[in-house]
């Protein structure tokens, strides 16, 4: 699995790079935003490589958060790469993240490719949609709660009846708040 690639630029197109890693020249999708922040011929990519039956493609963001957003985005229903890279090239993760906690239907339906049904989707299962870098306190406890929300997911409990118990516990770190929510849970 291809996670990163350092490179020189060999060809540049709005959404696809020609990437030079010492003499293999890789394909690489990019969202628009990623694209015009390229200055430099030499330079670091974060990837995420997606390995089909009939294809492998590589998926290039100079931001890490830009990454997370597309990684999440391609695990919903009915998101493919092409619309997860639409949502990349027109929002920042910043811009996405208040879309989701705003619940905006309409500024997500501006994407190409999403419709009022897919973008109620994606809103409902992004709920809680936060990204990294921005250390306030507000941030991290929702951080926080979504991995708690994630691991109990995980382990079989439904997303509602989690976000409930959740809201009643009161611990600051991932894992006790995951042992009070289980404590909850099983009674």
């Amino acid at each position: 699995m291809i996670v990163g690639l350092e490179g020189n630029i060999e060809k540049k197109e709005p959404t696809l790079l020609n990437l030079n890693v010492n003499g293999i020249i890789y394909e690489i999708f990019i969202s628009i935003n990623c694209s015009s922040k390229i200055i430099d011929n030499k330079i670091k990519l974060f990837i995420t490589h997606i390995i089909r039956e009939d294809s492998q493609s590589l998926y290039g963001f100079l931001d890490a958060n830009e990454k997370k957003l597309f990684d999440t985005v391609i695990k919903i229903n009915g998101v493919g790469p092409k619309v997860a890279l639409a949502i990349c090239s027109t929002f920042t993760p910043t811009s996405f993240s208040q879309i989701v906690s705003a619940n905006d239907v309409s500024m997500l339906k501006r994407v190409p490719g999403i419709g009022p049904k897919g973008a109620s989707r994606i809103l409902v299962e992004l709920s809680g949609f936060i990204i990294d870098g921005e250390d306030t306190d507000e941030n991290s406890s929702a951080s926080t709660t979504l991995e708690a929300s994630l691991a109990l997911e995980s382990l079989g409990f439904k997303k509602d009846i989690v976000s409930k118990v959740l809201k009643t516990c009161d611990a600051t770190n991932t894992s006790e708040l995951v042992r009070q929510a289980l404590k909850k849970l099983q009674k």
